[in-house]
């Protein structure tokens, strides 16, 4: 009786597999290729119509944002009660003041076309996902866009209030006087701003590591007290030598050390959940 149901098992016909779910559309790699032109084009396409805007609005990105930092009546100064002086600048070469009004209108076109262009590669990866991880991937731009607007407002209106300030008065001797080449000053006040940009991504930098398994809280934690004395030493190197600007920078850099700890954990964690399941066993 047995083998008469066992026979009966193997004699059926198997049920024929379903296909995976395919999240994409079938796209060959010059597909791919041309998906990814297109969206980069967009986000440049975002950055350029930045800088049309910024061309409208170049008398008060000029006056008001690029020179208010070399005034001593600049708003910053009065809340935080620095004692200010005028910065004297001067252009020392024939074509000095067009490169930086130029450059002017180029950064203030990436800060504000950079959310776009940021939108645009995420929409190239969203049809690659599911549509839990769309959520997820969403909500990671919306942080990266908002970590770099943070960080370029922290740079603008903490690090080069200070900077400006200390290498104005600053003197070797009181028969040097500081007349500030107005291209030197363009290049620092842009090299802070994105500089401190780009530092604000450090949680987001631990967040994606951890997410695929590279880096954990165990590791940042041993490596802390390193990771302190870098954040002094990169301070020390993109403001001013006094320890106030010094402290300015390296105390955020620190604390955004910490949150990135915190992050770690939490996705590792997450991470484990799905791969070993709540009672331990893989899933």
């Amino acid at each position: 009786m047995a083998d008469t149901q066992a026979r009966q098992i193997m004699d059926r016909e198997l049920p024929t597999p379903k296909p995976p779910k395919i999240t994409t559309s079938e796209m060959s790699f010059l597909d791919h290729l041309e998906e990814l032109r297109w969206r980069l084009i967009k986000g440049i396409g975002g950055i350029l119509f930045g800088v049309i805007v910024a061309f409208f609005f170049s008398d008060f990105l000029i006056d008001v944002i690029l020179l208010g930092p070399a005034y001593a009546d600049f708003f910053v100064y009065k809340w935080m009660g620095i004692d200010a002086v005028d910065l004297v600048l001067q252009n020392r070469r024939l074509p000095g003041q067009f490169f930086t009004y130029w450059g002017t209108l180029l950064v203030a076109g990436f800060i504000i076309g950079s959310p776009l262009f940021i939108f645009q590669l995420w929409k190239f990866i969203e049809p690659a996902l599911e549509s839990g991880e769309k959520k997820k991937t969403r909500f990671t731009v919306y942080m990266i866009i908002l970590l770099f607007l943070l960080g370029i407002s922290f740079g603008y209106l903490v690090l080069t209030p200070f900077a400006v300030q200390f290498f104005m008065q600053f003197q070797l001797s009181d028969a040097v006087r500081n007349d500030i080449d107005i291209n030197a000053y363009f290049s620092s006040v842009s090299m802070w701003v994105i500089a401190c940009g780009i530092i604000f991504q450090l949680p987001m930098v631990s967040y994606t590591l951890s997410k695929i398994g590279i880096l954990t809280p165990e590791v940042m934690i041993k490596y802390r007290k390193i990771a302190i004395v870098m954040c002094f030493i990169l301070a020390a190197f993109i403001t001013p030598p006094d320890p106030v600007s010094q402290f300015l920078i390296a105390i955020p850099l620190i604390l955004l050390y910490q949150l990135s700890i915190y992050i770690s954990r939490v996705v590792n964690r997450k991470r484990e959940r799905e791969i070993w399941g709540k009672d331990g066993a893989p899933s």
